[in-house]
């Protein structure tokens, strides 16, 4: 039985006889092309485990072959031979993909060191495909990753009611997913020939919210120029998400239980009712429970919603979830932006795991995408993320928690140092957003003098937001 199919590139005659001889002496499948473009040709017929390429050819050279066997998925193994060795040149061809790198005249024990090697890699790889295929089949779903007891209860609970007509309400902060889910709901539905159809509630205005879902007449009101379809007909036998239904006045909460009570609509300046077939998703991140107590959510509509729930926890509760999430996004990210699969370092990933992540799932993605970009294209380091989860894991004394003669603010150093001027304009810039951009306000949180602020700001070049320059404040003096 053969160890596996190998094809060996050299424009030497001789050379390629040695080899195939050698190789074949030890069990593996041998085929042999004297060009690049001779190998390329009969790679694209079979399909070898391993390419050993001189690195000096005609015309083509054993790098550029490297880069498109490189690029097939998965990629092929190549091992580089040559008689002009050097370091530079070494680099170079592992850097565009490249498994190793020979020396010329070969001696027969590294040769076939390194080509066991190259079999136990593909080994590898091959292995980790299968493991990795079996995890998305039980951990992942349409881009939800989840390990964790509490997302595995998702997951079930999902395939468990996708293929129903109930109706759903998902609930969770804002960036958990809860759209990804009910796309996944739908996709697995009867329903998923049709068009899934979203809106978010607290996107429109109150005054077009009911034209925008029920549709209308023409001459309905000033501008009604012709009918038009609402989102409920255009979810008709489809699915329609609901986000962000905490937002919907009382008036409105009344129409959409209607809807669902009688399942049909009524648009906008129309005499008569519509049948529609729809099945409604609704999803917030508000605790429905309470503002039913406060009398700003119908009870009626809670429980007419509330037939299936469906809760994600936020990232801070799943933190064990993190290596995995940063892996698939980073994997996206590099795929997104034409990058070779990097991995992320200890501390890096260190990071990651101490950091609370208000904006949960969403804000690791982006904070990941943007490290895709900074990164030197080796691996996703610590100096590759942002400050605020740089420096999340230094717990900040409150005033008055210091011993007698400390500061009562004290950061431990971290061994990689810390550049001051980024944390301070890092606090400056949580200042201004947490006192809505009020200059007098950023300042007392800051223990600073509005002038001092001003200056600060002007020096980071920060200005506020929805302002053209800095603009006078509250309290500030303008004459």
């Amino acid at each position: 039985m053969s160890k596996g199919q190998i094809l060996v590139v050299d424009d030497e005659g001789a050379q390629r006889e040695i080899l195939r001889t050698i190789l074949t002496s030890e069990g593996y499948k041998v085929e042999t092309a004297a060009s690049a473009a001779e190998a390329l040709a009969k790679s694209a017929r079979t399909r070898f485990d391993l390419v050993l390429t001189d690195l000096r050819m005609p015309a083509t050279d054993g790098l550029s072959l490297v880069g498109q066997l490189t690029r097939e998925d998965p990629p092929t193994l190549v091992i580089l031979m040559t008689a002009f060795g050097s370091m530079d040149s070494a680099e170079q061809a592992v850097k565009q993909g490249a498994f190793d790198y020979l020396t010329k005249p070969l001696e027969r024990e590294e040769l076939l060191l390194t080509v066991g090697r190259a079999f136990e890699r593909m080994r590898l790889i091959q292995e980790n495909r299968r493991l990795r295929q079996q995890l998305e089949e039980r951990f992942r779903v349409e881009g939800i990753v989840g390990s964790h007891y509490r997302m595995q209860e998702v997951f079930e609970k999902l395939h468990k009611i996708s293929n129903s007509n109930s109706t759903v309400l998902i609930t969770g902060e804002s960036g958990t997913g809860k759209e990804l889910i009910a796309r996944a709901i739908h996709r697995h539905s009867s329903r998923k020939d049709r068009p899934f159809v979203a809106v978010s509630c607290a996107a429109i205005p109150e005054t077009l919210i009911e034209s925008e879902l029920f549709g209308y007449e023409k001459g309905a009101f000033t501008g009604a120029i012709s009918r038009r379809q609402g989102l409920f007909e255009a979810a008709d036998k489809s699915t329609l998400l609901l986000d962000e239904i905490g937002e919907l006045n009382v008036n409105m909460q009344a129409k959409v239980l209607r809807t669902l009570q009688e399942r049909e609509i009524r648009r906008v300046g129309a005499r008569e009712d519509l049948k529609v077939d729809v099945r409604i998703v609704a999803a917030t991140n508000k605790d429905l429970e309470v503002e039913v107590k406060r009398g700003t959510f119908r009870e009626d509509l809670y429980y007419r919603l509330n037939v299936v729930s469906i809760n994600l926890p936020p990232l801070r509760e799943r933190s064990t979830d993190i290596p995995q999430l940063a892996e698939y996004f980073v994997a996206r990210a590099c795929a997104d932006a034409g990058r070779p699969p990097m991995p992320i370092t200890t501390e890096a990933m260190r990071l990651l795991l101490s950091y609370h992540w208000p904006g949960n799932v969403r804000q690791l993605d982006t904070v990941l995408q943007r490290a895709v970009l900074l990164s030197d294209g080796r691996a996703i380091d610590y100096m590759d993320l942002p400050i605020e989860v740089r420096f999340s894991s230094l717990p900040l004394r409150e005033p008055g928690a210091a011993a007698a003669g400390e500061s009562p603010y004290r950061f431990p150093l971290p061994p990689q140092g810390i550049n001051l001027e980024e944390i301070e304009k890092e606090f400056i810039l949580q200042a201004m957003e947490q006192s809505g951009g009020v200059i007098v306000k950023a300042a007392k949180l800051l223990g600073l003098s509005y002038r001092t602020l001003q200056y600060r700001l002007e020096k980071f070049q920060i200005r506020r937001e929805g302002g053209e320059g800095m603009a006078p404040t509250e309290g500030q003096e303008t004459g």
